[in-house]
């Protein structure tokens, strides 16, 4: 799947896959791992809970949102960012690591307390 249809069905239906492993859900939350080598990506994946996240290794990354903007974010180990989003928000992004050396970071999504449902899980072709 090229670029292109990967953001439509992320802009669409949604990819709920909001990093590579799942590593533990509850009726409460979602635990997410991504660790991505120099290069490697992300997929477009839709954001609707809230959620924050918290950098594992400094590096930096960029993402192609779903509106076209191109953001480029430095981290340093421990970085922590936190989004909320109102009935029927969404962010849709992806995330390559453009650092020469691993990027990692543990995602949490809030189930409880977020004014939306969670997106189903689907396997991401670039996971």
């Amino acid at each position: 799947m090229d670029r292109s249809e990967e953001l439509a069905r992320a802009m669409g239906p949604g990819n709920g896959m909001v990093g590579q492993r799942l590593l533990s859900e509850t009726d409460a939350l979602r635990i997410w791992r991504i660790e991505l080598a120099p290069g490697e990506r992300v997929a477009f994946h839709t954001h609707v809970l809230n959620y924050f996240w918290t950098a594992l290794s400094p590096g930096r990354s960029r993402s192609t949102m779903g509106d076209g903007r191109v953001v480029e974010t430095a981290y340093e180990t421990g970085t922590t960012k936190h989004f909320t989003y109102a009935k029927g928000e969404k962010m849709v992004h992806d995330l390559e690591n453009i650092s020469d050396t691993t990027l990692a970071f543990t995602t949490v999504e809030l189930k409880i307390g977020s004014a939306n449902a969670p997106l189903p899980l689907a396997i991401s072709p670039e996971s």
